[in-house]
């Protein structure tokens, strides 16, 4: 069986269809990412945001998550984007977890779930900017916009101290 034969799915009729997975897609300065809705726990609107002294500037600080401490982290400083301007939409979060410990991505606001196939999937393109190709998996490329697909353990992970 060929490679992209063993990578298809197929019916119980022995029809091939094509895989795909779903993702919850979020919006950060106007640019659209896709998270894998396997890896989201929750999403909530604004959260008050305790600071924590010495973190890094990506950790905007922790909260309280039904008992559960949760360490926040500002996407937009992870990506390297300048903070909302007034009258843009911020303060949503979306609740990931990583290594058994619970982490609130902040940003703009959340998109549609949306079903891609697999074959549309693309590895980063050279142009896409070097801190974004750190914490990205690949691209869709979706009608009118690029969807960049955030990896969520490589965002986590890498985290400046």
């Amino acid at each position: 069986m060929s490679t992209a034969a063993a990578n298809k799915d197929y019916d119980l009729d022995g029809e091939s269809r094509d895989q795909s997975k779903d993702f919850l897609t979020i919006i950060i300065a106007e640019q659209r990412f896709g998270i894998p809705v396997l890896q989201v726990q929750d999403v909530l609107g604004e959260q008050i945001v305790t600071n924590i002294p010495l973190a890094p500037s990506e950790v905007a600080g922790s909260l309280n998550l039904r008992g559960r401490v949760v360490t926040a982290i500002d996407v937009r400083r992870r990506l390297g984007i300048d903070p909302s301007k007034d009258g843009e939409a911020t303060g949503m979060s979306v609740v990931v977890e990583h290594e058994n410990e619970l982490y609130s991505l902040i940003i703009d606001r959340v998109g549609d779930v949306l079903t891609l196939k697999d074959d549309m999937f693309e590895n980063n393109p050279p142009t896409l900017d070097a801190i974004w190709r750190e914490i990205s998996g690949g691209i869709f490329r979706l009608e009118e916009e690029l969807l960049v697909v955030l990896d969520v353990p490589k965002l986590l992970s890498t985290i400046h101290s």
